[in-house]
């Protein structure tokens, strides 16, 4: 399982900050040295925005980005935070998105964005995993 924390650490020159988002965003970064968390996000949620920001470093960008470069992000930290393995593990016996999501330590729209990006091989593994358990 992916672990932000992990890679924060061994990211040695960036820095996290919690503090209160003023436009109600989880996270930001500057691309460089720091993250911004909100400080009234949940463990999920950091962790989940934690991991967006980082893809953004890893990605080279700073600043606002685009709407389709941040849907790209969102797909990016979805599949790092989502193996398909986990995901049709526990799909098999979750019933509904909320409920998958927590077994999965992500939240909801991370999850909405793992499904929303499962590729035809990916598909085809969950659809299966589906079927056996009717």
């Amino acid at each position: 399982m992916f672990d932000p924390w992990g890679t924060l650490r061994r990211l040695t020159h960036i820095h996290v900050s919690f503090v209160r988002m003023p436009d109600g965003a989880p996270g930001r970064t500057d691309g460089l040295r720091v993250i911004w968390l909100d400080k009234q996000l949940q463990q999920v949620e950091r962790r989940c925005a934690l991991a967006h920001e980082l893809v953004h470093i890893e990605l080279g960008h700073d600043g606002c980005q685009r709407p389709c470069i941040e849907h790209e992000v969102r797909v990016v930290t979805a599949r790092n935070l989502i193996p398909i393995g986990n995901l049709c593990q526990h799909a098999a016996w979750a019933r509904s998105v909320q409920e998958l999501a927590e077994e999965l330590w992500v939240t909801a729209d991370v999850l909405t964005d793992r499904l929303g990006s499962l590729t035809a091989d990916e598909t085809a593994q969950l659809s299966l995993v589906e079927h056996q358990n009717r």
